[in-house]
């Protein structure tokens, strides 16, 4: 039965033309001259993309008929020549796989509705052409794995050798000369955005290589025309016009470089992006263009061709993919933000026992908190407010605190992954596998466990007490536990690891994760929006604070906006992980070290510490499982997002993870508490005042910035 089902299959599904019939159909045009192509790239495209070896035997048969058969190597040429003649060809070049000047928003939703509901397909233009032929997602996958030789090959037949005639260029140079027009207004246009300028100033104090490339590529395209029409003009060779252009080159780098440093946005991030490929599409096609003048055939630029020609069908066949699109342009943006993460990170990985000390008596004022904090919420909780509202308390509560503990100096343990995890992926990208440098890596990396170690110390060993001590209080100042019996038996429940305490550690894991990005966003927002400075110029806060405490208050937020919007906003992710988890009846909840050490501590007062050693060893197991959850998972996002936006690849994990244990095993005193004497390896690093100064004078009183742009 099984059989006679796949045989039916089989028989429903048509039998695929054979490859000399498809190429009959050449010789013959129907009415619609593109079907033969679809049906050529049918018979081509092999059953699975990723079977590249059938893809390079189909072609392959493909050039060894086209060599047996003249007649239909005619035909096919023919009929290629006919297609570019009669098709628009100048938007395939300048517009297929390049961004276009809408704005990194409507990009995204054109991506989304094309994907929901196609375009509209016009084949009286090329790229639509391309489009039709190469209709599947994963065509390029093929395409461009199959060597280049062979579809040079290819090419080579469909254009034999021979002299071109001499006169106006043929239709699809004369394509390519207009598109490399159109692209040169493009760079200019995009060259001249305020935003570059204000990177950049010295773009206003000398000529700009973007207005000058175009007066260079208007001059060379005309003589090229001449020239082609009277071989015996004089032309001049492309090499100033691609000095010109490296120009441009080397201010686009410049530009990224000091936005990773100054700030960025998303705007500027695709504007940038967008110039980097039409540089990249105007380098493709004066390539072409020279080859052609070294010799007037079409097989002198075969090579050319098909690196065109795979790049167009990348593009078309990934028109609509977003993630390729997000990582072309938040990778700028990522940046600045883990580097500023990185910056901060540092100051979390201690040295000296000082340092050590130093994070030890501020993780106890974070601990304090934390602990008055937790009692804060199990009051809130008994207040019975609408779902909405008491959800919204818990975030203040959460977010308030947070924000509190910083401005206090304060040191939250499960907020240090998210820095460190930066730091140590700059490093990573520094170590690049030298031994001397996987060495002070693996030192990093001890004083960052014992940094860490410090941290949770502080939090959980003042929490605990202090829990129980406000309990007791409250116990005899009012004669009632401050947590009933029962509510004490559920705040251990919760941290029981045998139900879903560490998933919901996790959740809380990805919300550190998550606010560790944001307090890098808030920080490039800053120093991107001179936010600082804008402070500075401010009048009625001077006229009401004074010059040097209006200062003061503008030095803070340079340094400080960061941190506060990603402690206040961590508050508002755990509050809100709950919330959710309310609103929809899913299984959806946060554990936090910190507050369930906490809450047993209220608990165990509760219980008037009557409890079994059964139940100590699970509520121990329990708070220290979701201590690790909570650092496993943030580190590791953090440490993968940091790597990404580095483009960085460790191929030495092995060699790295037997310098710690080798660490761990021989000294392993030195992930609790440094060695006496010991000083940091590695110099410490410059102040961001020296990096993020723009400009490089604080603006007097009477001074005034320009508005930045709009549209960010």
């Amino acid at each position: 039965m099984h059989r006679n089902k796949s045989f039916l299959r089989r028989r429903r599904t048509p039998l695929k033309q054979s490859l000399e019939a498809i190429l009959q159909q050449f010789c013959t045009p129907p009415a619609d001259d593109v079907a033969p192509w679809v049906a050529l790239i049918d018979h081509l495209r092999p059953r699975r993309a990723s079977n590249t070896v059938q893809a390079g035997q189909s072609l392959q048969r493909l050039i060894d008929l086209l060599a047996a058969r003249d007649d239909l190597r005619q035909c096919m040429s023919a009929a290629l020549a006919r297609l570019f003649r009669e098709r628009k060809q100048v938007s395939l070049y300048v517009a297929s796989g390049l961004l276009p000047s809408t704005g990194f928003f409507s990009e995204t939703a054109r991506r989304i509705s094309g994907r929901l509901l196609p375009e509209v397909v016009d084949t009286t233009y090329m790229k639509d052409v391309l489009s039709v032929v190469f209709h599947r997602v994963d065509d390029e996958v093929w395409v461009n794995a199959i060597d280049d030789a062979q579809w040079e090959a290819l090419f080579s037949l469909l254009f034999p050798v021979e002299e071109t005639d001499h006169g106006r260029p043929p239709q699809v140079l004369d394509e390519i000369i207009e598109a490399l027009r159109v692209l040169s207004y493009h760079v200019s246009s995009i060259g001249l955005e305020p935003e570059l300028v204000r990177i950049d100033p010295t773009l206003e104090q000398h000529e700009s290589p973007f207005l000058a490339q175009n007066a260079e590529v208007l001059a060379y395209l005309a003589h090229y025309r001449a020239w082609w029409a009277d071989p015996g003009t004089a032309l001049e060779d492309e090499r100033h016009l691609t000095v010109m252009l490296d120009q441009c080159a080397e201010v686009l780098q410049r530009i990224r470089r000091r936005a990773s440093k100054i700030g960025t946005s998303l705007t500027l991030t695709f504007k940038l992006e967008r110039l980097r490929q039409h540089l990249d599409r105007i380098a493709c096609l004066l390539d072409l263009l020279a080859r052609l003048r070294a010799d007037r055939n079409a097989v002198s630029v075969a090579s050319q061709a098909v690196a065109l020609f795979k790049t167009l069908v990348h593009a078309e066949c990934r028109k609509n993919n977003l993630s390729d699109y997000w990582g072309q342009n938040v990778e700028l943006l990522s940046l600045r933000m883990t580097e500023s993460a990185s910056r901060t990170g540092e100051r979390y990985i201690t040295a000296t026992r000082g340092e050590y000390f130093g994070i030890l008596r501020s993780a106890i004022i974070g601990g304090f908190i934390i602990a008055l904090m937790a009692a804060l919420k199990i009051i809130l909780g008994r207040q019975g407010f609408a779902p909405l509202n008491e959800a919204l308390t818990f975030c203040l509560n959460y977010g308030i605190g947070f924000a509190l503990i910083h401005v206090l100096g304060g040191t939250v343990a499960t907020k240090q992954p998210a820095m460190t995890a930066n730091a140590i992926a700059a490093s990573i990208g520094e170590a690049r596998g030298k031994s001397r440098s996987l060495d002070a890596l693996a030192d990093l990396i001890v004083r960052t466990a014992r940094s860490q170690f410090a941290a949770i110390l502080g939090n959980v060993g003042i929490a605990v007490p202090l829990a129980m001590l406000i309990a007791l209080a409250i116990h005899s100042l009012g004669g009632a536990h401050f947590v009933s019996t029962d509510e004490a038996h559920k705040l251990l429940a919760e941290v029981d690891p045998r139900g879903g305490a560490l998933f919901f550690a996790a959740v809380a894991g990805v919300c550190l994760f998550l606010s560790g990005l944001i307090a890098g966003y808030y920080d490039n927002l800053s120093a991107y929006n001179r936010i600082p400075q804008r402070l500075r110029q401010l009048r009625w806060p001077r006229r009401l604070l004074g010059e040097a405490r209006m200062g003061r208050v503008a030095s803070y937020v340079e340094n400080n906006l960061g941190a506060l919007a990603g402690n206040f906003f961590f508050g508002f992710l755990l509050g809100g992980a709950t919330a959710l988890g309310v609103l929809f009846g899913l299984p959806l909840d946060i554990r936090h070290i910190a507050f369930s050490s906490a809450y047993v501590g209220y608990a165990s007062a509760a219980l008037d510490f009557m409890m079994s050693w059964q139940m100590v060893a699970v509520t121990a197991a329990g708070v220290a499982g979701i201590g690790l959850v909570n650092l496993a998972v943030s580190f590791s996002l953090t440490l993968y997002v940091a790597m990404r936006a580095r483009r960085i690849t460790f191929d030495h994990a092995r060699s790295l993870g037997r310098l710690v244990l080798q660490r761990l095993l021989t000294r392993p005193h030195e992930f609790i508490l440094p060695p006496r004497g010991e000083r940091s390896s590695e110099p410490p690093p410059p102040p961001p005042a020296t990096e993020l100064a723009v400009p490089s004078r604080l603006p007097a009183a009477g001074d005034t910035l320009g508005e930045p742009p709009a549209n960010r």
